[in-house]
């Protein structure tokens, strides 16, 4: 979990590669309204969020009875979001990707082909509430040292 630009896209794909398990990304599953709003400049408000953290939620708990262990790239900037997306899970992990405001802004700068523009960032750091009970990772280290750091603190 993290702000746009944090690299929960690139992280948890490695990261789920490295560990043999699936690798889900929260922005696809976004529905068309939620990713027209944010094309647009808008933030999404909490009414747009839950439906979607629902949907989330539903899958990561239909993956789990399966035994299917998910690494899952989301913003989660809230303690009430998170609370919905992990609501009825047995097992869950979090992991904060954390950075400095400068080192996000020159990542989105630079990213292409992505619906949320980096005017949302600054509404993105004022909603973020880290959280207490996570693996924190700060993203300034190499993708490579931000995995082994994840992948030792998860252990088997």
């Amino acid at each position: 979990m993290g702000v746009s630009g944090a690299g929960k896209t690139t992280l948890g794909n490695a990261l789920a590669t490295s560990r043999g398990c699936d690798f889900l990304d929260a922005d696809d599953w976004h529905p068309p309204a939620n990713v027209a709003k944010m094309a647009a400049g808008e933030p999404l408000s909490d009414d747009d969020r839950s439906p979607w953290l629902d949907r989330l939620n539903a899958e990561l708990r239909a993956r789990e009875a399966r035994g299917q262990d998910t690494v899952l790239a989301c913003s989660a900037l809230k303690e009430k979001y998170r609370e919905q997306l992990t609501r009825g899970l047995a097992r869950v992990e979090l992991v904060f990707l954390h950075g400095s405001a400068e080192l996000i802004r020159e990542r989105l700068a630079t990213r292409q082909h992505h619906y949320m523009p980096a005017t949302l960032l600054e509404s993105q750091f004022r909603a973020l509430e880290p959280p207490q009970h996570a693996i924190h990772v700060d993203v300034a280290l190499s993708p490579e040292q931000c995995v082994a750091l994840i992948s030792a603190s998860l252990g088997k």
